[in-house]
């Protein structure tokens, strides 16, 4: 496809089936490969982050987060970078792992909530996007009024039509914004450190009795801290542009290291600059009402002017994304073959059309149900985790039996370590999700069932495995559970 997903995506190689792709004209060097890494990291996310960690957790807590964070995200690049070396053949990691690992159903739930999880955070830019205009004109609220939702809804289908015309400016559209997403933050760095006042955040550091104990204020950071960090998986998508291979790894560190640091700085320092409890109360982009609290209007306005612009390109690219997730699985045969077909741009119009259908709808139901950008962002990354622990297993697995390694390869040991640490780490994931946004899930995987039931019959193929029955039922249930509890109004966004 000649759209923008190519300009996100690494060219093709030969791979062992013999296929054969194009040469890498212009070769990356270590320093481009970093700034593609750390421009694939930062979203949205950052720019709410003062509100969404403080919301539910002290400074202490908010710090023990991150170091939590920092070591299972960085096990978990090191598992992408780790299956891009050893199984180049496989395609659409995300998927093709948890297929190679345990056969098509489980690789078709990769895709779907990986899928799902794109969506939902897409839905979540529109909110955040209105959010931002709000702070300048209240009709747009937190981003779920009337007005916001409609006016999320004209951008969503401009955009499609631009997208399904095909895009090809995007290196241009990804320097614009990689601009628009670095120098606020440094610039909020630089100013929210001279504001910065010690005895502010000393105020319940430990948190409060209405935060709960230190456990669970690190446990309500989890999923905020890991949606930050989501595109991390998408490091290893540059390898055959690089250079040098080894350069991937480098640039996967420091690239990880330095969005870290900013992460780190950007919701520690407003903690120094905005008490706790006030923080938490603040509207959404928070780091621009942290700024007009240090330096003024002006602040704020040059806060959430970065983050339209940089919302705007992650939106088209997440867009994309999500499309080519449907894609590649439904040329694969499981997803239903409708799905794969391209217009005449080259774009996969069926499956965008499906994607931002389901945006659509999702932006009624958050004006119907109230739903918060926080929310979205839960449900999305709650929705991601399980791609996530899929990578992690296949890692470990493929290091146990030496798949891909030269006989008695010490390196097999180490990364074996890595993967066991980056799937005892999704699995705390899973935990510190909590029941909440695991029913919602189930809920939201369980439609998948009929795509790829859909699929498999297109192509007259057997249906379920016996241990792909077990996992079926147990997801049904679990989504039964939650349409009941939904019913109830005992669960909801």
């Amino acid at each position: 496809m000649k759209n923008l997903a190519d300009s996100f995506s690494a060219p093709s190689v030969p791979t062992p089936a013999g296929q054969t792709g194009s040469a890498v004209a212009k070769p990356l060097r270590l320093g481009l490969l970093t700034a593609l890494v750390i421009g694939s990291m930062i979203g949205s996310g950052v720019f709410s982050l003062p509100q969404n960690m403080a919301s539910g957790a002290g400074a202490a807590a908010v710090l023990i987060g991150w170091l939590i964070t920092g070591v299972g995200m960085l096990m978990l690049a090191f598992v992408y970078q780790t299956l891009t070396t050893r199984k180049p053949e496989l395609d659409n990691g995300i998927y093709a792992y948890a297929r190679a690992s345990a056969g098509d159903f489980v690789g078709f739930n990769s895709a779907w909530g990986y899928w799902v999880s794109a969506w939902i955070g897409n839905v979540g830019y529109l909110v955040i996007v209105f959010g931002t205009l709000g702070y300048f004109f209240p009709i747009f609220g937190d981003g779920n009024t009337p007005a916001a939702v409609l006016g999320a809804s004209i951008a969503l289908w401009i955009m499609h039509a631009v997208i399904l015309r095909g895009v090809r400016s995007a290196a241009v559209l990804n320097a614009i914004t990689t601009v628009a997403k670095v120098i606020p933050l440094l610039l909020f760095i630089v100013l929210a450190a001279i504001a910065f006042r010690s005895h502010v955040i000393a105020q319940d550091f430990w948190g409060n009795a209405k935060l709960g104990s230190v456990f669970t204020q690190v446990k309500s950071t989890m999923l905020i801290t890991v949606w930050v960090f989501i595109g991390i998986e998408g490091a290893s998508v540059f390898s055959a542009r690089a250079q040098r291979r080894e350069d991937i790894g480098r640039a996967t560190l420091l690239g990880f290291v330095v969005v870290l640091l900013l992460l780190m700085a950007v919701s520690l320092l407003s903690l120094g600059i905005v008490p706790q409890g006030d923080l938490a109360a603040m509207k959404n982009p928070s780091m621009a009402g942290v700024l007009d609290k240090a330096v003024g209007a002006w602040g704020a306005v040059l806060i959430s002017i970065g983050l339209l612009v940089s919302v705007g390109g992650a939106l088209l690219a997440w867009t994309l994304l999500a499309a080519e997730t449907l894609f590649t699985p439904a040329n694969g045969g499981v997803m239903p073959k409708f799905l794969a077909r391209e217009n005449s741009h080259g774009v996969p119009a069926n499956a965008l059309w499906v994607t931002n259908g389901l945006v659509q709808l999702f932006l009624i139901i958050t004006l119907v149900s109230n739903a918060t950008y926080q929310a979205l962002i839960s449900l999305a990354t709650s929705m991601i985790l399980i791609p996530y622990l899929f990578s992690a297993v296949y890692a470990t697995r493929i290091a146990m039996r030496g798949e891909g390694y030269a006989p008695a390869e010490g390196a097999r040991t180490r990364d074996m370590l890595i993967g066991a640490a980056a799937t005892v780490y999704c699995c705390w994931l899973l935990y510190a999700a909590g029941p909440k946004y695991l029913l919602l899930s189930a809920l939201l995987y369980a439609p998948g069932v009929l795509l790829y039931g859909w699929a498999k019959r297109e192509r007259g193929a057997r249906l379920f495995k016996p241990f792909e029955a077990v996992i079926l039922a147990a997801l049904l249930i679990l989504a039964a559970v939650a349409a009941w509890l939904l019913s109830t109004g005992a669960l909801g966004l």
